[in-house]
């Protein structure tokens, strides 16, 4: 998931292909989102210090075969800020409500990094609206962070972000271009919440598709926890169907370079969303 400082090297600002701008009142907000591509609905989540653009030339892949909602989160972007915390059941909760202004009942979701929690968090509290969740960069417990990155979060600072590229990229976009430092401060408290999640996880009846780099930010071993909770890791072709859930480990590749291996991406979450799997020996 996406993790404070570093995304920071990572943002890079792209174009999407057309779509349909909008805002709409979310929970005391004005959330921006966009609308692009025709077919099954696909709610895009971004993470930290990200926005629409910096997920790069995955959404407008995506939009190739689904219709897309990328919304901006709770002071990211050109949504608005409020006077209330960032947490994952908060924003899980804001996409759920989006959901309901734009009248749009179910949804496959895809997430990255802090987008990812929220979409696991939105399986958890509302299962109802999700079909499948696509989930890139993403864990379930503290405890699984690699220790590196564990170790960082105590020393995280605002004035360790407000220098960094993307606090002016942040300044391009937003609805209050002074609110960097209110956004920095909220987020790494964000990265201090408690996150033991296993009981509920384990209790998912929704198909996730896990995504993680192979230097990722959890823990290989975390990642593997977490799609064995979902009832993955079986042995196939022994007669058994295969879990709905899925994992998928992308080589040499960090945390931050996950969003923008678009190809590799798309190759994961298509056939995912669409239920097909690869043929064996064996029916």
């Amino acid at each position: 998931m996406f993790r404070t400082a570093l995304i920071a090297g990572a943002l890079l600002m792209s174009g999407t292909a057309f779509a349909e701008a909008e805002t709409v009142e979310v929970n005391g907000m004005k959330m921006y989102y966009e609308v692009s591509g025709e077919g099954e609905p696909l709610v895009v989540l971004h993470g930290a210090y990200m926005n629409i653009p910096s997920m790069g030339a995955i959404i407008p892949k995506l939009a190739e075969t689904h219709k897309v909602y990328a919304i901006e989160f709770q002071g990211h972007g050109r949504t608005t800020d409020i006077d209330r915390p960032i947490t994952y059941p908060n924003l899980a909760d804001d996409v759920a409500a989006f959901m309901d202004a734009v009248k749009l009942e179910k949804a496959d979701v895809f997430g990255y990094s802090m987008g990812a929690a929220a979409g696991l968090q939105l399986a958890i509290r509302h299962p109802d609206k999700v079909n499948k969740l696509a989930a890139a960069s993403v864990g379930y417990d503290s405890e699984g962070w690699q220790p590196e990155f564990k170790a960082f979060i105590p020393q995280m600072t605002v004035e360790m972000f407000v220098g960094m590229p993307f606090a002016e990229d942040y300044r391009k976009l937003a609805a209050n271009p002074d609110g960097f430092p209110d956004l920095v401060k909220k987020l790494i408290q964000l990265e201090k919440e408690p996150m033991a999640w296993e009981p509920d996880v384990k209790a998912l009846k929704t198909p996730v598709l896990v995504i993680a780099g192979d230097a990722d930010v959890a823990t290989l071993e975390h990642t593997v926890a977490l799609f064995r909770l979902l009832g993955g890791g079986a042995m196939g072709d022994m007669g058994k169907p295969l879990s709905p859930s899925r994992l998928a480990i992308l080589p040499a590749t960090s945390h931050t370079a996950v969003i923008n291996q678009t190809e590799l991406l798309e190759a994961f979450i298509e056939p995912f969303l669409k239920g097909e799997t690869p043929k064996g020996m064996f029916p």
